[in-house]
């Protein structure tokens, strides 16, 4: 989603509206709520579930017939939202496909670079009201903090005494993680161990001594980011997964010192919010998949097919993270 906001910004300006969404997840809302060129988010519970048990799939349906007729960016290639839109009424002539296998987008490059191009096509009929004349500028993913946010997080650094030194946060969890707990994690590409990331926290702490450093992750990550605390054995490494709704994951990384994060969401989040940024990539191609933003960005791993964060070096991190120049402002 973050990885969208490219498309949604030159939308916006085309059309001369904000772009309603029809998206999935909890977090959707809570992630492009407030957003200037995000209007209407209908937000589905589950794509899945049999349309006739899903109450959020009526309620989607309702909501696209409502609307004016106008043109819509599919950009999903779930066979069930393309049921909802033909339910709702939808006409194909309406719809820009990403997946068109008549029209396919280019292979290869970032997916900022494919959703812009998918942008620059309109709908049969359809003529957008204003010619965007610097496409390339819209590029980087670009997210706003809201205002709430960043005072619950004051308040919320005040009241763990953490609001006058660096902030340095590391994203261990992944997707899978997310899901299925801990021993998932183990198993997966993106997995690298907890003594590792230990290491790294002491590295960060020498560097920095007045440093906090921040665990960061879901309430499903819990015990995955709790054996990072253990091993660390030290007050300045603290688990915050129960602590860390998104916006104020948003809030953090717009102020702090730098993250070290797997290939996962919080990265591009990152990028996209000009915080510092290491990543280590394991089987997905960084050709593909590589965050980009505003902020300095290195990235490990990822040049082969097969390959696990578990091959990067805990030296190549701790290289990485001090290699990356002081955040401005």
């Amino acid at each position: 989603m973050v990885l969208l906001t490219p498309l949604i910004r030159l939308l916006a300006r085309r059309y001369g509206l904000p772009v309603d969404l029809l998206t999935s997840g909890s977090w959707s809302q809570p992630l492009l709520r407030g957003q200037p060129d995000v209007g209407h988010l209908q937000v589905l519970t589950s794509r899945k579930t049999p349309y006739w048990l899903c109450p959020s799939q009526w309620q989607a349906v309702r909501w696209l017939r409502a609307r004016a007729v106008g043109p819509v960016y599919l950009c999903d290639p779930d066979l069930q939202i393309r049921r909802l839109l033909q339910r709702a009424g939808v006409a194909r002539e309406w719809i820009v496909d990403a997946y068109d296998p008549e029209r396919p987008l280019q292979t290869g490059g970032l997916w900022p670079d494919r959703w812009l191009e998918l942008g620059q096509r309109d709908p049969l009929g359809w003529v957008p009201t204003a010619r965007v004349e610097d496409v390339a500028a819209l590029r980087l993913p670009v997210l706003t903090v809201p205002t709430e946010a960043r005072l619950d997080t004051q308040t919320w650094l005040h009241e763990h005494d953490w609001h006058t030194g660096p902030l340095v946060l590391f994203q261990a969890g992944n997707k899978r993680t997310h899901k299925r707990g801990r021993v998932a994690t183990r198993q997966h590409n993106k997995h690298w161990p907890a003594e590792r990331w230990a290491a790294l926290a002491h590295a960060v702490l020498q560097n920095l001594p007045d440093a906090q450093v921040l665990l960061c992750g879901s309430p499903a990550e819990h015990g995955v980011i709790e054996e990072i605390r253990q091993h660390a054995r030290d007050a300045r490494v603290a688990n915050i997964a129960d602590a860390l709704p998104i916006p104020r994951l948003m809030a953090l990384l717009e102020r702090a010192h730098s993250l070290v994060s797997v290939d996962s969401g919080p990265a591009h989040l990152a990028a996209a919010l000009g915080c510092p940024l290491v990543v280590l990539f394991g089987a997905a191609p960084r050709s593909m998949w590589q965050p980009i933003g505003a902020g300095p960005i290195t990235t490990l791993g990822g040049e082969r097919h097969g390959g696990r964060v578990e091959d990067i070096a805990t030296d190549r991190v701790i290289a990485a993270w001090h290699s990356l120049p002081a955040r401005r402002g």
